[in-house]
């Protein structure tokens, strides 16, 4: 196994339960998976097969009924309600596909609200390089009715950021986009990887947007099946399309 420095979130042997007697739903079945430091995992599978569970469970939005889970060095696994708040604020980013932002603040109150929230204060040096990474500079002042919907993702994006968290989970972040905006948060999320370091893990069902990925991790039944390494988008397909095929047998 690798060291925990250069694993930023961890799933051991996770199991997760929906439902009981006949209405039993086995949404994780035994996943054991690494997220490596530093880069951008995307994470698939055809509908129904775990993915937006696993990733919930290694965020901390949900439980596991069997099984560990580890974010950088805190076990995620029998944290207290305080101890989970902790993590949300101070290890992890959320990206969702509805971009969460408040209507009455301003653009960057917006991006500042979780460290305000817990008590940290901005480093205006780590601030400025993201606000410009995600071009946002003439943007800072506007409400989100202001803002078209991808600079409101772009401004989500940078929320999650602020604050450099253990690890940025992002929930089909391009899923309300048209394919210019949605291009525009995946080359920041691929850049965030790559230039900053970040941790970024994505759930998708589209396989241009798994293709900015570095790493494409694949589930079916509630397990992992397969994975890709600096996958193209054609190979995306061609796996998701062999994965239906398994399902649909």
């Amino acid at each position: 196994m690798r060291t925990a420095t250069t694993v930023a979130a961890r799933a051991v042997g996770v199991t997760k339960v929906y439902g009981s007697g006949e209405a039993t739903v086995t949404a994780l079945d035994a996943v054991s998976v690494e997220i490596e430091r530093g880069r951008f995992t995307a994470i698939m599978g055809p509908s129904g097969s775990g993915k937006s569970t696993l990733m919930h469970c290694l965020a901390g939005l949900d439980d596991v009924d069997s099984g560990e889970v580890f974010v950088g060095d805190t076990k995620v696994t029998g944290l207290k309600d305080k101890g989970l708040t902790d993590l949300r604020r101070t290890k992890v980013g959320f990206i969702f596909q509805q971009f969460n932002l408040l209507p009455t603040l301003t653009a960057e109150e917006n991006i500042v609200l979780p460290l305000a929230i817990g008590g940290r204060k901005v480093d205006r040096e780590w601030f400025d390089t993201v606000i410009d990474t995600v071009g946002l500079r003439d943007r800072l002042s506007h409400r989100p009715t202001q803002l078209s919907g991808g600079q409101q993702q772009r401004v989500a994006c940078a929320r999650a950021l602020v604050s450099r968290p253990e690890v940025v989970f992002a929930d089909e972040p391009t899923g309300n986009l048209d394919s210019t905006s949605g291009a525009e948060v995946l080359g920041f999320l691929q850049r965030s990887a790559r230039d900053f370091g970040q941790t970024v893990v994505m759930v998708t069902h589209d396989a241009n947007a798994a293709s900015y990925a570095d790493r494409v991790i694949f589930l079916a039944d509630g397990r992992i099946v397969s994975e890709l390494l600096e996958p193209t988008a054609d190979a995306v397909l061609d796996m998701m399309k062999s994965l239906d095929g398994v399902v649909a047998r």
